[in-house]
This record gives C-alpha cells, structure tokens and sequence, in this order.
C-alpha cells in the first residue's frame, strides 16, 4: 500500500479531530448519563430492600416473642394440668374418705337400731319380769359360815350349796340370790369388800359346780348390816360371818318354803366349826 500524502493526513487529521471530540464528549456525557441512571435505579430498589430487612426483622423479633410465649403459654398450661391433676387426685381421695365415712355411718347406724332392738327386748323381758315377781316363791334355802377375815369355802360350805343346788334341775322359771355378810369387827368399808368377796365366791362355785346361768344369780355384799345375832359374842360373831343363798321359783305347783312344805332344804354350813374370833 503507497503511503499517504502529508497533506492529505493534516487535511485529516484536521476534519477528525473535531469529530473525534464531539465523539469522545458524547462518550463521556453518555457515561454520565448512564451512571445517573443506573444511581437513579438503583437508589429505589436499595430502599426497598431496606424496608424489606427491617421488615423481616420485625417480623423475627415478633417470632421470638411469640415462641416465648408459646414456651410461657406451654410452661403455665403444664402447671395448671398439675394442678388438675393434684385436685383431682385430693377429690378422689375426698370421695374416698366420704365413702369410708358413709359405710361407717351406717354400719353405726345398724349397730344403733341392733341395740335399740335389743335394748327393747330386754326392756320388755324385764317389763315382764317385774310383772311375774311377785309369782315368785322361795322353795330353797342355805347358809354358809366363814371364818374370821376368810373368803374359802370348806368342805360343809360346798356340801350344803351342793344339796341346795341340786333341787334347781326341776325348775324352770327361777332364780337364786345370794347375800354376803361379816361381823362389826372392822371397817365398814373393809366389810363391804369382804362380804361381797364371799358372796361372789359362793356364786363361782354355782357357776362351775352346778351350771347355773349367771343371769340367774343376784348377788349383793351387805358387809356388816343385818346381823342374825347383836350380841357381841365369839358365838355370836361367827353366825354373822356367812353368805345366804336363796331359790325361787315362779313355776306352776312350786310350793313356798315353811314349815314341812315340800320343796324347803334349809341347811347351815360350817356354823358349828368355824373359828370364832
């Protein structure tokens, strides 16, 4: 290729200079442009994302207080099912013990009206007893003596009460009283003791010698009282120290004691042998 003539490249350069700087200034005012643009873009959509962070941190601080209290709301529930729990227990435990309260209730109540029921048979077998008391006859009779300060019974004591027993098997309706009593020597209360130490000891030998019910029997201590001999003899304080034994009998036929009547057995134990004082 020849070379280019100097002139013609001046003449150029001349004409593209100018062209070549309103190229490059619009280049260079494009740029600026473009960069304003882009800026002008940008700046809204910076915006948008801020507020869509603060957004979602909003929307994270207000997850973290609901899941604390979800954890409070779960915390407070256990707690008060707990307590469901624990009340419905004590409840259980209540009825419970109102149904333990309510069976003994009425086993008293049961036991009440048994007692009553009881209670009103005896009245009326007493009621009726009293009414027949006065059918009732004496139709036997013994007495024992004691020593002084004793309460044995001898070997007279125990053959006299064994015959006097001995007539009750033809009875039906009877009865037997028993009276203890003492000499005045002594206290009126030791007395008392004494006498009613012998009668109960008459009674336990008719009890286990001859079966007859206790519910038969009536004993009574009289210590030193009605005495069979005032005078204050060894003789005479020796007769008082004794336990009479009496038994009646309400039964059709039964014949009262006195005279030679059938069915009198009068006997006195160990008058003659025990030890005056």
């Amino acid at each position: 290729m020849p070379p280019v003539p100097a002139e013609v490249y001046k003449r150029f350069m001349k004409q593209s200079l100018p062209i070549a700087a309103i190229a490059l200034g619009a280049l260079l005012a494009g740029g600026c442009a473009t960069k304003k643009y882009v800026g002008q873009s940008i700046s809204p959509v910076s915006g948008r994302l801020d507020q869509v962070s603060q957004t979602q941190t909003q929307q994270g601080q207000k997850l973290d207080q609901t899941a604390a209290n979800l954890e409070k709301d779960e915390t407070e529930l256990s707690a008060t099912k707990e307590r469901a729990m624990s009340a419905d227990t004590k409840a259980g435990d209540a009825i419970n013990r109102a149904d333990s309260a309510n069976q003994a209730a009425q086993q008293a109540g049961q036991k009440a009206d048994q007692v009553g029921r009881d209670l009103g048979s005896m009245k009326t077998e007493f009621g009726n007893t009293i009414a027949n008391l006065d059918a009732y006859k004496p139709v036997n009779q013994t007495t024992v003596n004691f020593k002084f300060g004793s309460d044995k019974l001898d070997s007279d004591a125990k053959q006299a009460l064994d015959q006097m027993a001995s007539g009750q098997n033809q009875y039906k309706r009877f009865f037997v009283t028993v009276e203890g009593f003492t000499d005045s020597v002594g206290s009126a209360e030791y007395n008392n003791v004494l006498s009613q130490r012998r009668a109960n000891a008459v009674v336990q030998y008719l009890v286990s010698q001859h079966n007859i019910p206790v519910y038969r029997i009536q004993l009574l201590g009289m210590g030193k009282d009605k005495p069979l001999d005032d005078a204050k003899t060894r003789a005479a304080r020796a007769k008082n120290r004794r336990v009479e034994v009496t038994l009646f009998s309400a039964d059709p036929g039964a014949v009262a004691m006195g005279g030679n009547q059938q069915g009198q057995s009068s006997t006195t134990a160990a008058g003659n042998n025990a030890s005056p004082r």
